[in-house]
């Protein structure tokens, strides 16, 4: 079975769809475990227009998809399998400092001051998110 599903992605168009489908589902399972740790519900926050809860989304989207950009274009990412491993592991990276980002803060709570739209820190969140995606991806053999 996987010797099919090889060959079938040595197929530019097919690894296109398959690294771009991967993505798309890696995005939603690693955007809902950020969920679980933040205080607040981000789609119900944006949905009532909290712009800080937007801000740092965003950046955490951002982020997570500019890893598996660079997974996908590292010398490891040439299957499906280590990309998605790669990005998994920068994944669980992120989510580390943003743990990391929230103990460096103790005169004020980070979730707190996003749910309350603090937009200072729902921008320093967001390029937090996307400059460590940098470093990781950078990182990444």
């Amino acid at each position: 079975m996987n010797e099919h599903i090889d060959k079938l992605l040595d197929i530019a168009i097919f690894q296109t769809l398959a690294f771009f489908s991967v993505a798309v589902l890696a995005l939603i399972v690693f955007l809902s475990l950020f969920e679980c740790v933040t205080r607040y519900s981000a789609w119900d926050e944006i949905k009532r227009g909290n712009v800080s809860v937007a801000l740092a989304v965003s950046g955490k989207i951002l982020g997570i998809c500019n890893i598996f950009r660079f997974a996908i274009m590292s010398s490891e990412g040439d299957t499906i399998y280590a990309s998605f491993l790669w990005a998994g592991f920068g994944f669980v990276l992120l989510l580390i400092a943003y743990f990391i980002y929230e103990f460096l803060t103790p005169v004020f709570r980070i979730d707190e001051e996003i749910a309350r739209d603090n937009r200072a820190v729902g921008l320093i969140s967001m390029i937090i998110s996307i400059a460590l995606s940098y470093v990781i991806g950078a990182s990444i053999p």
